[in-house]
């Protein structure tokens, strides 16, 4: 799976450098195209990391890297023409991992975030999947939204994790249960429901309500 890297920069020619560098490293690239929906869009591709400007239409870089830090720990990388020690400082006290100013050396930006990626999805596997804004922490077993934590069995964290990987799709039961086997955690189909309806109560106590959709004799999709 290629790692997912959006884009907050509006100078157009700038953001179309990166998009280009970005892509022709082997990276899934997204670029904000409407500044007032900027953490929706952020929330809606679920990136492994972000480049953020820090005067940006609407939300600033800085407001929206507090935004990100409230659900998120993705890596973020502050890519502007603002070089002020200030800047730079306040970019570390609100969470961002990296502050390059313009012009930027290439070779740089991508040695960062490279070894950002590295350092934040270790061993191949992400450490942290994200989608729609969820967090699930897959060392430490708990999913996480907007601050609040739920703490996750082993085969609540193992059901998440195959649906957080297939995310957008429909997962047929049977496809589960075969991947829990595949993983040594014998699940049937009854009891594939059962640890579905204690995900769904643990979910929507940290607020993310219809989080795991049933899609009528096909599956669930998140």
């Amino acid at each position: 799976m290629k790692e997912k890297i959006l884009i907050a920069e509006d100078d157009f020619t700038i953001q179309t450098q990166l998009k280009t560098l970005l892509t022709g490293n082997g990276y899934d690239v997204c670029a904000v195209t409407d500044f007032s929906k900027t953490l929706q869009q952020i929330k809606e591709f679920s990136p492994h990391l972000v480049l953020l400007d820090i005067r940006l239409p609407g939300d600033s870089g800085f407001e929206l890297c507090s935004q990100i830090r409230a659900f998120s720990d993705m890596p973020i990388i502050f890519v502007t023409s603002s070089n002020t020690d200030m800047d730079e400082l306040n970019s570390i006290m609100l969470g961002g991992d990296a502050f390059i100013t313009k012009p930027y050396n290439t070779a740089i930006l991508l040695a960062k975030i490279a070894a950002l990626l590295k350092r934040a999805y270790a061993s191949g596997q992400a450490e942290i999947l994200i989608w729609n804004g969820a967090a699930l922490h897959l060392e430490s077993s708990f999913i996480e939204y907007n601050g609040e934590k739920a703490e996750l069995t082993k085969n609540e964290l193992k059901i998440l994790y195959y649906l957080f990987k297939n995310a957008g799709k429909i997962c047929p039961r049977n496809d589960i249960v075969d991947f829990l086997w595949d993983n040594r955690l014998y699940v049937d189909d009854n009891a594939l429901s059962v640890n579905i309806t204690r995900i769904r109560d643990k979910l929507t106590a940290i607020g993310l309500r219809d989080f795991i959709k049933t899609k009528h004799r096909q599956g669930y999709i998140l």
